[in-house]
């Protein structure tokens, strides 16, 4: 038994004369929904993940000289139509994209986009702001109330958080492994209070994935209304293909795309762009230890990693990458929940658009202190696994004059302790982390425990 949608259709929508896009689940057994049903209800019935039934085309040579809120717009509004009129989607992403996203010259035409200038200092902030935005409208037409359930590896429920800090009508739960987020990562979440509140799990962040998962699909939970912020939301995936367009506009194509993996949210975004028309030479996917995709690829045998490995790049720490389901679908595979292949996916076209390599926490430090050395680049370690895997990709087949760009997702100050250690300086901290030590903390602690996690959202949001 799996849990029933909730009704959150509007009484007045939005209705132009195109009909708005379709999204269906990749298990195949739910019914198709449009981008408000999508984004309100986060993970399909059947527990598969949303997927555009078709992608709209775009091309970066469109958005050239474009500033970086009117290319969110042109991207988005090709899923929105019929859902959002064009002045409030413009109005939405002028307000969401208030901060820079530079690209940093390293040689030739290699070049490091620092996604790390929002008020988390995190990319997490450039799918978050605009997903809190979208729900906050979507939720403000219904004139009900949604929980929000967020599972983190680190920088995802800071980013959520601090969103859909006091957004009307939105709930958020956040989730996260107690041993392993930094301190500052942490305190992003639990400093914050009013809507927000956040249980520390003596556990994985996969447990944290599972749990959250599972309230989803629990019938004793049906009359909560829940959605997710995690990864497993379309609305997450969508605004993440916009900062593609964005580099393929000021550096050309075809584009050499490096993405550091865990869930893989971000590379799907990449892969979201492509399919809308964006010009790729090739995708790279680093990983940490928990290297199940770059087995997958070499033998086409899937392999969870239970428990997924602690490393460095603690926000990469996932034995089982939700967004996998999306991948396989797009290349005419199926993949449920649980990591299962009904339908073995095109491995021969995967392993020509795709390169992905594992990187051991001891080359992610090396990584850090060699791009220093070299380039005077400071990356944090999962910009270090992004610089790594482009640079194996290198090694593997020559870049020629292709433009290449790499993505640095988190700000160096939030692993200040490991910066010292590697580089024998603390990294300038931005104003958004500077006034975090200073603040109090409050929080929950649970064990693995689905029965107390199910009690709590009872009593709490029942």
């Amino acid at each position: 038994m799996t849990r029933q949608s909730v009704d959150f259709a509007p009484a007045k929508l939005y209705s132009p004369l195109v009909q708005p896009l379709a999204f269906y689940s990749t298990n195949g057994s739910a019914p198709l929904v449009d981008l408000r049903q999508a984004l309100l209800q986060g993970q399909a019935p059947d527990r598969g993940l949303y997927l555009p039934q078709k992608f709209p085309h775009l091309t970066a040579a469109e958005l050239a000289g474009k500033p970086y809120p009117e290319i969110a717009f042109e991207v988005l509004r090709r899923f929105a139509v019929g859902i959002l009129d064009d002045a409030t989607l413009r109005t939405l992403c002028t307000d969401a994209y208030n901060f820079d996203v530079p690209l940093e010259k390293v040689y030739d035409r290699v070049q490091v986009m620092r996604l790390d200038r929002g008020p988390t200092a995190s990319f997490k902030d450039f799918a978050a702001r605009m997903m809190a935005r979208l729900i906050g409208r979507f939720v403000r037409e219904t004139g009900k109330t949604l929980t929000i359930l967020t599972a983190t590896s680190g920088d995802t429920g800071s980013a959520v958080a601090s969103a859909f800090h006091n957004v009307p009508g939105i709930r958020v739960l956040v989730l996260f492994p107690i041993a392993e987020v930094s301190d500052r990562q942490r305190k992003q979440m639990t400093t914050l209070r009013d809507n927000i509140r956040t249980i520390a799990v003596d556990g994985k962040f996969d447990d944290c994935q599972a749990l959250v998962k599972r309230a989803f699909a629990d019938p004793a939970l049906s009359a909560l209304p829940l959605s997710s912020a995690n990864s497993i939301n379309i609305g997450r995936l969508l605004p993440q293909a916009v900062y593609y367009f964005h580099a393929a506009a000021q550096l050309g194509e075809p584009l050499v795309i490096a993405v550091p993996s865990g869930n893989f949210g971000d590379m799907m975004g990449a892969v979201f762009a492509r399919e809308m028309g964006l010009q790729v030479r090739r995708l790279v996917v680093p990983v940490n230890g928990n290297d199940e995709f770059p087995r997958f690829l070499a033998t086409g045998r899937y392999e969870k990693i239970e428990p997924s490995r602690n490393c460095l790049s603690n926000a990469m720490n996932v034995g089982h990458p939700s967004n996998l389901a999306r991948l396989v679908a797009i290349y005419g595979g199926q993949m449920d929940e649980t990591g299962k292949l009904h339908r073995v996916p095109d491995l021969f076209r995967m392993r020509r658009d795709l390169f992905s390599t594992t990187v051991s926490d001891d080359q992610t430090r090396a990584t850090i202190k060699q791009a220093w050395a070299e380039h005077k680049l400071l990356l944090e370690p999962h910009g270090a696994v992004g610089w790594r895997g482009f640079l194996d990709y290198c090694a593997a087949e020559p870049l020629g004059d292709s433009p290449a760009v790499v993505l640095e997702t988190a700000h160096p100050a939030k692993f200040p302790e490991e910066i010292e250690r590697l580089l024998g300086f603390s990294p300038e901290v931005p104003a958004s982390l500077t006034a975090l030590d200073k603040l109090p903390e409050d929080f929950d602690r649970m064990p693995v425990d689905y029965g107390q996690f199910q009690k709590y959202l009872l009593s709490r949001y029942a």
